[in-house]
């Protein structure tokens, strides 16, 4: 069973729940943006600014638009509604990550910085996790860490 499968929870009201989470723990702007198949969400804490991408899954995909036990087609409505609660499901996870993390730093477990690193957005526009796991996964290959400097003249990242 996966977390929050049955919610009723509207991802309207997860959405402000994080968004008066962050209030309370020091954020100082808050964004939420989507374009349909994403929903973004950001915040400023101090100097970082941090962004979570949340997927959303497509409606015509065979998850809705069919029943899990037979694979019988649904209708229109009851594939709109199995694809609903998956939003809400979803949302709902996103709001128990962001507040893990915030509880985790208060309980002196962790740091803000170890949380939200991979989260955290560069000058460039991507986050730090987008810009460091295509060359965490070259190192891998290759067995060996990339070079601290990019070589003379060579390109950067």
């Amino acid at each position: 069973m996966s977390y929050a499968e049955k919610t009723t929870v509207p991802v309207e009201k997860s959405r402000m729940e994080i968004e008066r989470m962050l209030t309370r723990y020091g954020a100082s702007h808050f964004a939420y943006a989507w374009d349909g198949s994403t929903a973004v969400l950001g915040f400023r804490m101090g100097a970082r600014t941090i962004r979570f991408r949340l997927n959303l899954p497509p409606k015509d995909s065979a998850a809705y638009t069919r029943t899990p036990a037979r694979r019988k087609a649904r209708s229109p409505a009851g594939a709109e509604a199995a694809w609903e609660q998956e939003c809400r499901r979803r949302w709902r996870a996103l709001a128990l990550m962001i507040k893990a993390k915030f509880e985790a730093q208060k309980a002196g477990i962790t740091s803000f910085e170890d949380e939200f690193l991979a989260y955290t957005v560069l000058p460039d526009g991507r986050t730090l996790g987008e810009w460091a796991a295509p060359q965490l996964n070259e190192a891998n290959a290759a067995g060996a860490m990339p070079a601290l400097l990019p070589p003379p003249g060579g390109p950067t990242r």
